[in-house]
């Protein structure tokens, strides 16, 4: 682990341009890194944030194949909602790229063609699976077959989401093609292959002797599973017509594969970055005085851990990652998370759901975040987070300061007089924060960090239950001075340490209290006069962060501050049950879509369907069977006589819901009797896509007794 950086440079995963972002990548990758990075700066450290969009491989041409449309058509749709999703919930990258960009294909190739050079590759001809009637080659996800590991029918070429193993599309038993469901065939083609088998020691060295006390215990395992098992030749190019071309002779009509071009995605954004801060990009990749930490999902630990280090190692003036701090999945409402299946909170639709709420999101997932083990988050947690933890404690915290500073001293800080032990001590107190919440962020504890956060908003809470100035006002003004000081240096503190969590907060918190928290020297600006002229407000207070716990005047006497502004509203149960819904139809329209038909039954001839004799009739009168739970007893009109059929609907119907419905009988079955009551007959039911049993009946108006021919 490097000790004082000279800089550093933060990568986010890049996420795949085949559907927008949901809060599965938000809590996974996306918030982690923007605490971490909006921390640095506040340490005024010399940071680099990249990320961009990943704009290559088969993701994309299936997306591109489902829609009708071309790939391109694709990212552009796709990079734009995601990009715009990004800036709307304020997640401060430095840089946002993408993979299509010039500067990235000119990089990756020239990663390529060095390693080429180097001789670090390996040339073969394998067999791979063939799409005759498609005349194609099939990439890994346009294969999908039988497990060979559990059995799962429906796995993917690269891997099965049943039971997470890692396959070759060969691997798999019955393999179909997605593009015409036909059986491929074995063809041969040639490749290239990066040897990991070769990097076996230095990643056993640099990871697993290295990084075993540093790294998340979920990382560690993870890769020390990989290496143990045996690393092997992974190949590097793909027989595709999407992607970077293959930059050698004798590479016609194949591409990088997007494994290997994605994390060089991060470096080519670092350049993009650079050109236009006018600032020289090698020392964020290759100063050994640059500490490189990468933001990811658990899917991707194998490519970061693994593949992209022996990468950087074969090229060889690249420095390596110092941390992975992975996250494990979001679940929601207790199913895995699915862009395929619509089964997601996506982030541009929350804000139209509820407008203005990012911090909310960002602290409902920060405070359930999937640290080390797969979270589920639900809607009513969410509710609860946000009212009884943002409204009940943060919200009413600074409210009451601001609304008594303001009835008290026209909002006024006043001078304070002598400062009591209790005083003292919650000053004291208030001191300690910063370097606890750092020291969680700075070993990626970013929920651990957020539950310190909430803790200063309690002590200012339980200062001014305890003090209660508003009871004290009547006898000793006096001593409120110092209460009310004492309570505004709390609130002045939670608008720093608040900033990385919540950073729309903070921007509240500065236009209310009249500061200016200092997010990094260099970059750093006041609020514009206009803004100050709009709250007739003097001049801005600036805090740092390192302020907080070396002074107890963050905000001194004699600073005006602005009216009381609503930092967080209560969310009602009815906006909660409108997404708990929405949801629910998503699952019924996926239970439809995904509804396989049973199997056709042995053929009959006409002569067996024509002993049949199905008849419409009028259920008359229903009653459940006396110690039995799935049995009532009806009385039905079939035209030809009013009959007893028992039929075993009970525990999807009650018997008065029923009476008048009108159903198709079978009425020639043999008489059965049934827990003594003799049943003449069998009503006609099926499932919708919900699983529930609804009736055969007839759409028009047919009398009872009419046949079914």
């Amino acid at each position: 682990m490097i000790q004082n950086p000279k800089r550093y440079t933060i990568t986010a995963a890049l996420p795949y341009t085949n559907g927008p972002i949901h809060i599965g990548h938000l809590a996974g990758v996306y918030v982690p890194a923007d605490i971490y990075s909006r921390y640095l700066r506040l340490q005024n450290k010399d940071v680099a944030f990249i990320c961009g969009s990943d704009e290559h491989g088969v993701a994309i041409s299936m997306k591109a194949k489902k829609e009708g449309v071309t790939p391109q058509e694709v990212i552009d749709k796709y990079h734009e909602i995601i990009r715009k999703s990004f800036s709307d919930f304020d997640i401060s990258f430095d840089n946002y790229s993408r993979t299509s960009a010039k500067v990235h294909h000119d990089t990756a190739s020239e990663f390529f063609r060095t390693l080429y050079d180097k001789g670090d590759f390996i040339e073969e001809v394998t067999e791979q699976l063939y799409d005759a009637k498609a005349n194609q080659f099939l990439a890994d996800r346009f294969v999908v077959g039988t497990c060979p590991r559990c059995g799962n029918d429906g796995a993917y070429g690269d891997q099965c989401e049943n039971c997470g193993s890692t396959l070759n599309a060969t691997d798999l038993i019955n393999p179909k093609s997605t593009i015409t469901g036909e059986t491929p065939i074995l063809k041969e083609t040639k490749h290239w292959f990066l040897p990991l088998d070769r990097y076996s020691d230095f990643l056993t060295e640099w990871i697993i002797k290295g990084h075993k006390k540093d790294w998340k215990p979920n990382v560690y395992g993870q890769v020390k599973s990989w290496i143990d098992g045996g690393l092997e030749p992974r190949a590097v190019t793909r027989d595709l017509d999407w992607g970077i071309d293959v930059p050698v002779e004798g590479a016609e009509g194949k591409k990088l594969y997007v494994w290997f071009d994605a994390p060089i995605g991060y470096i080519s954004s670092t350049k993009e970055w650079a050109a236009r801060q006018g600032k020289d990009w090698e020392p964020y990749w290759k100063d050994e005085e640059t500490k490189l930490v990468h933001f990811i999902g658990k899917d991707n630990i194998v490519f970061h851990c693994i593949i992209f280090p022996a990468m950087l190692k074969a090229e060889g003036s690249y420095i390596l990652p110092d941390n992975v701090p992975a996250n494990e999945f979001l679940n929601l409402e207790g199913n895995k998370l699915s862009t395929s299946k619509n089964w997601a909170v996506w982030l541009h639709e929350y804000l139209e759901d509820f407008p203005g709420k990012q911090d909310v999101l960002r602290y409902a997932l920060t405070s359930n975040a999937p640290e080390t083990q797969d979270n589920d988050f639900t809607w009513k947690s969410f509710q609860a987070r946000n009212n009884n933890e943002l409204v009940a404690i943060f919200g009413n915290f600074i409210n009451r300061v601001v609304v008594l500073t303001n009835k008290y001293y026209e909002g006024v800080i006043p001078a304070p007089n002598e400062f009591t032990e209790v005083d003292e001590a919650t000053l004291a107190e208030l001191k300690a924060y910063p370097a606890v919440i750092a020291s969680s962020i700075e070993r990626y504890r970013f929920r651990e960090a957020l539950g310190e956060l909430m803790n200063v908003a309690r002590l200012g809470n339980k200062y001014l239950a305890d003090e209660e100035p508003w009871k004290v006002m009547k006898d000793d003004p006096e001593r409120v001075k110092t209460q009310m000081y004492v309570a505004l240096q709390i609130a002045a503190a939670l608008s720093v340490l608040c900033e990385p969590f919540l950073p729309f907060t903070t921007k509240k918190l500065e236009r209310i209290l009249n500061v200016n928290v200092v997010k990094n020297e260099e970059k750093y600006t006041v609020v514009e006069e206009r803004e100050m002229r709009k709250h007739n407000l003097p001049t801005p207070v600036l805090i740092k962060w390192e302020d907080v716990s070396q002074n107890s005047d963050l905000i001194p006497e004699g600073h005006q501050i602005g009216e009381a502004e609503l930092l967080f509203a209560k969310i009602e149960d009815e906006e909660i049950q409108k997404q708990i819904d929405k949801l629910e139809a998503t699952k019924t329209a996926n239970l439809a879509e995904n509804k396989q038909a049973e199997p056709q039954k042995d053929l009959i001839q006409f002569d067996d369907f024509a002993k049949m004799d199905i008849r419409i009739g009028t259920i008359l009168e229903a009653e459940k069977m006396p110690k039995a739970n799935k049995l009532l007893v009806l009385k039905v009109d079939t035209g030809i006589d009013v009959r007893t059929i028992v039929s075993g609907i009970a525990e999807s119907f009650s018997p008065e819901e029923i009476i008048g419905k009108r159903v198709s009988v079978l009425a020639n079955l043999a008489p059965r009797a049934l827990r003594g009551v003799e049943s003449q007959g069998m009503i006609l039911m099926t499932t919708n896509a919900e699983g529930k049993l609804v009736f055969v009946n007839p759409d028009a108006d047919a009398p009872n007794g009419a046949t079914v021919n």
